[in-house]
């Protein structure tokens, strides 16, 4: 991703208006004094992996830090289990999915089906993220039919609104037509290369009928975003403007 304040100089993709970010990732590993920080904020389990898992891997590859943040541990994913027998598998499918991606997991503590949005959360999630001190975050599109989707947006949003230095903010998709509604993608990130590394931190997560989240549509969505920007797999992204947003993104 380059600064946006250079946007027309970047290559428009299959003229529709969306830009590519050529520079997201640079050519080469990143030295010890470029790494960046990137954290990705996601509902559940599961989430970051299909929404923007390609894009994390290329990060981490590239010698960047990449933090994953699940709000929930998914206590009410699983049928027939408890919440407490539940959260304890999805957390470590969590954990060995971050490993696929070379990413670190946090778990933020909100319960599957029950997230809230109130002043006190508001102060935790901005406190995680603080911890992190994120070059670039991603999380949901807040126009997702998900509620726990939204919350953890809307705690990202306000997170973002509330910082003194603001931080490069980019939503990603999952299940667009079923969960992401209206979702107009600003960037892309080329995935050909991460695609497989993606599918296998999905693959992680056994308890959620892995098949059925691609079968939900992340496969076509893969290609149907590659095709916008002329490669064999893409992840695309909305990207959140506002007051001294002018260079978004540099250094990677």
């Amino acid at each position: 991703m380059e600064k946006h304040a250079s946007r027309r100089d970047f290559v428009k993709s299959a003229g529709l208006g969306f830009l590519t970010l050529p520079g997201l990732l640079g050519t080469k590993p990143v030295k010890a004094n470029e790494k960046k920080k990137v954290v990705c904020v996601g509902g559940h389990p599961d989430d970051p992996e299909s929404g923007c898992g390609g894009t994390l891997a290329k990060l981490a590859a590239f010698g960047h830090e990449v933090t994953i943040i699940y709000l929930t541990t998914g206590e009410a994913g699983i049928p027939g289990k408890t919440h407490a027998e539940a959260a304890a598998i999805r957390k470590q499918e969590a954990i060995n999915a971050s490993a696929v991606l070379k990413a670190k997991p946090v778990f933020a503590g909100q319960i599957d089906g029950d997230t809230v949005m109130n002043n006190e959360w508001l102060a935790k999630i901005q406190k995680l993220i603080a911890d992190e001190q994120p070059d670039l975050v991603f999380t949901h599109w807040p126009l997702d039919t998900h509620k726990d989707h939204q919350i953890a947006s809307l705690l990202v949003i306000q997170t973002w609104v509330r910082a003194a230095h603001k931080f490069p903010l980019y939503f990603f998709e999952v299940c667009t037509g079923e969960q992401t509604q209206i979702f107009k993608p600003t960037d892309f990130v080329d995935i050909s290369d991460t695609q497989e590394q993606k599918r296998k931190s999905v693959y992680c997560h056994l308890s959620q009928d892995p098949p059925g989240i691609y079968g939900c549509g992340h496969a076509s969505m893969e290609d149907f975003r590659g095709r916008e920007l002329g490669v064999k797999a893409a992840e695309a992204f909305v990207y959140m403007t506002g007051k001294g947003m002018g260079s978004a993104i540099t250094g990677f």
